[in-house]
């Protein structure tokens, strides 16, 4: 399939070139690959470790959400599901 944009740099204004899942087993994990963002599928609290290394917690994330943050962990205290990680 031809792709236009295949020259194009990546700024993290652009859309997602990868995803991955983020099961629940995954929770307090480093993940291999830091985020662009994160889709929230069900929503509740998401707990990431941030690249720069703050901990957070984002309470009440609606199902569907989009995060534009770039983590490198999504920590154990998350109650939201279906989340992936867009790189």
């Amino acid at each position: 399939m031809a792709d236009p944009f295949a020259t194009y740099s990546s700024g993290l204004e652009s859309p997602a070139r990868a995803a991955f899942a983020i099961g629940t087993a995954a929770y307090g994990t480093a993940l291999g690959t830091a985020t662009r963002a994160l889709y929230v599928g069900t929503g509740g609290s998401v707990a990431v470790t941030m690249t720069a290394g703050a901990a957070v917690t984002f309470p009440n994330v609606q199902d569907g959400s989009l995060l534009p943050v770039r983590v490198t962990e999504v920590g154990t205290a998350t109650t939201a599901t279906g989340i992936v990680g867009l790189v």
